[in-house]
């Protein structure tokens, strides 16, 4: 009788308590969390974004008054035409009252008629007669303009800046508005002009007091279905989480006066890193226009990025109303004009965005690029699907100007996935499955010893020196071919084997059984375990690919692919298994002659 011993697997002990973590030597406490409103009847949570809200570019002022060195004239104008051209119809082109600089530019897209008709261009000015009359002055002979005033209103910079309390802060936003009436009486009556107040420092300040002064301000604009004020409420330093932003700015789109003659605007900075959930949850919470710029240039970390948001809505089946299919013309001209690099990694338009290094991402996106190519066949044939879906991809690389062939790059951390399609994109060849796991190992160490990525040039190089281009010791100088009524080959073939010539036959179901056959009557022992061939081109100067794996004795048994290229499919094929033979212990291999 035997007794069966069963191990048992040893129980796991009760995890210990961690040590308690120890505070950061740095100062944190001195860091006070934001406060924000109370607003336990949000709505906002349970919607979505459902259509594009009304856009305004401020590159040309926020953006620009960021750069270390601001653009000249001539970068501003191509900026400009820029933004027409992509669609955006409000454009903030300059603060005119606070440089000559800015004032002539204004004036020369005026002058020389560059503003389309369906555009209207925008002036910021602080709360001043002398400097709102001067931005007035900058509009004259427009077709549409806005005068952007602002004032601020959160506590911390009425008492450390301007020395002002709430009700003195109140009777400027309300005074600078009458100012802007009178300026726009004076010198605008034959612009289509319009008005926009900001509450600077919106996200620092009370929501119920942000209210009550662009309540004043709306007693004086008097809004109408025919007289819209824009009340623009600026993150203008980004202090909380979004969904706070959020609750702001629903309970302010509940409380202004005139809700329906009022266009509420967000205007969102990136302190935190979340400008654009924040504009997001701002939208959803009721606004329905938007300030930024392109690829979020602006004031120290930045204004909200509106490539990113457009894009965003666009992968949602959103029309943005903005043309961002040529991504990469816009990325060119914004780092010229601005001199300001757009991150390889920015969303959407970063030069690495749609690259895939890692070998898991480049093997799946090569099967949804695949999946795709047989989705356009369907489509042919009339069976329609709209979803775009493609693993890793959240937008099709061609609505935006982009190429398949830039999706995936080889480095060290590269699989086979990644390689086949390149091979495949860039040269045509379409390895097997087996094949890729073995070029992939050559790859890796290619890349290994070299280091940084391998372009598809030096793809196509390591593989012609590893499979088709190398000084062989067993080469093919010709053969004959015959084949019997039954499908038997019998071949008489011509090789050399490190410089000395020998003429073998053999026999076979076929032409790359009978080459086979006639090596090992020299000893060559190998057997064939896969074959695949395919056209690398059409027309009558074709060329065909053969791949054969290979298994292959001497003293050892080992497996190697051969690749054999050729006008001549039965010769790729003979070039192929030499190719095989040839890789295995290539060093010390001699044909037994």
């Amino acid at each position: 009788m035997t007794t069966e011993i069963r191990s048992t697997p040893k129980p796991r002990t009760k995890p210990q308590p961690r040590p308690v973590q120890q505070p950061s030597p740095m100062p944190f406490q001195r860091y006070q969390p934001f406060q924000p409103i109370v607003l336990s009847d949000r709505t906002w949570p349970a919607k979505s974004v459902t259509k594009a809200p009304r856009w305004l570019s401020t590159d040309l002022r926020d953006g620009n008054q960021a750069l270390i060195d601001p653009m000249t004239p001539g970068r501003k104008r191509k900026l400009f035409d820029l933004l027409v051209q992509m669609g955006y119809k409000e454009i903030e082109v300059g603060f005119p009252s606070a440089s000559q600089t800015d004032f002539d530019f204004v004036r020369s897209l005026i002058e020389s008629d560059a503003i389309p008709d369906d555009v209207t261009i925008s002036v910021l000015t602080q709360a001043r007669p002398d400097l709102i009359d001067r931005t007035a002055q900058s509009l004259i002979g427009a077709k549409r303009g806005t005068i952007h005033l602002y004032n601020a209103v959160a506590e911390l910079f009425r008492r450390v800046v301007f020395h002002m309390d709430e009700q003195e802060c109140k009777q400027l936003a309300k005074n600078g508005t009458r100012w802007v009436i009178d300026a726009a009486e004076k010198y605008l009556r034959d612009v289509e002009f319009g008005y926009e107040y900001s509450p600077e420092i919106f996200t620092q300040t009370p929501t119920e007091f942000a209210v009550e002064v662009c309540n004043g301000v709306i007693d004086v604009w008097q809004p109408d279905a025919d007289r819209e004020i824009i009340l623009n409420l600026p993150a203008t330093v980004e202090m909380s989480t979004p969904n706070t932003y959020a609750d702001q700015i629903e309970y302010f789109c509940r409380n202004i006066d005139s809700r329906d003659s009022v266009c509420v605007s967000l205007h969102t900075h990136n302190d935190r890193g979340t400008a654009v959930a924040a504009t997001e949850f701002g939208l959803m919470a009721g606004a329905d226009r938007v300030e930024g710029c392109l690829f979020g240039h602006g004031e120290r970390t930045g204004n909200v990025d509106l490539v990113t948001l457009g894009m965003n809505l666009y992968t949602q089946g959103i029309d943005p109303k903005i043309d961002f299919s040529r991504l990469d013309e816009v990325r060119r001209t914004v780092e010229y004009c601005t001199g300001m690099p757009v991150p390889a990694r920015q969303p959407y338009s970063g030069d690495l965005v749609y690259t895939a290094f890692s070998g898991s991402h480049q093997d799946a996106i090569k099967k949804g690029l695949e999946d795709l190519e047989t989705k356009a066949e369907r489509e042919r044939v009339g069976i329609h699907e709209v979803a775009w879906q493609a693993p890793y991809l959240p937008v099709d690389p061609h609505d935006v100007g982009r190429t398949y062939e830039a999706v995936i790059r080889v480095n060290s951390q590269s699989g086979k996935g990644g390689m086949a399609y390149l091979m495949k994109a860039d040269h045509s060849l379409v390895l097997p499955r087996r094949l890729q796991m073995e070029f992939s190992r050559v790859v890796q160490q290619h890349s290994d010893s070299e280091g940084g990525e391998v372009t598809s040039e030096q793809l196509w190089q390591i593989f012609s020196d590893e499979y088709l281009n190398r000084t062989e010791p067993l080469k093919g100088k010709g053969f004959t071919l015959e084949t019997t009524e039954d499908g038997r080959a019998t071949i008489k073939a011509r090789i050399s084997s490190h410089g000395v010539e020998k003429v073998i036959t053999g026999e076979g179901n076929g032409p790359v059984s009978a080459f086979v056959d006639a090596l090992g009557n020299v000893g060559v022992r190998l057997r064939v375990l896969d074959y695949n061939e395919h056209a690398l081109t059409a027309g009558g100067d074709a060329t065909a690919a053969a791949y054969v794996e290979c298994e292959i004795e001497n003293g050892d048994i080992e497996v190697h692919w051969g690749v054999g290229i050729d006008p001549d499919i039965t010769t790729a094929s003979l070039k192929a298994v030499m190719s095989a033979v040839n890789r295995h212990r290539r060093e010390a291999y001699a044909v037994a002659m």
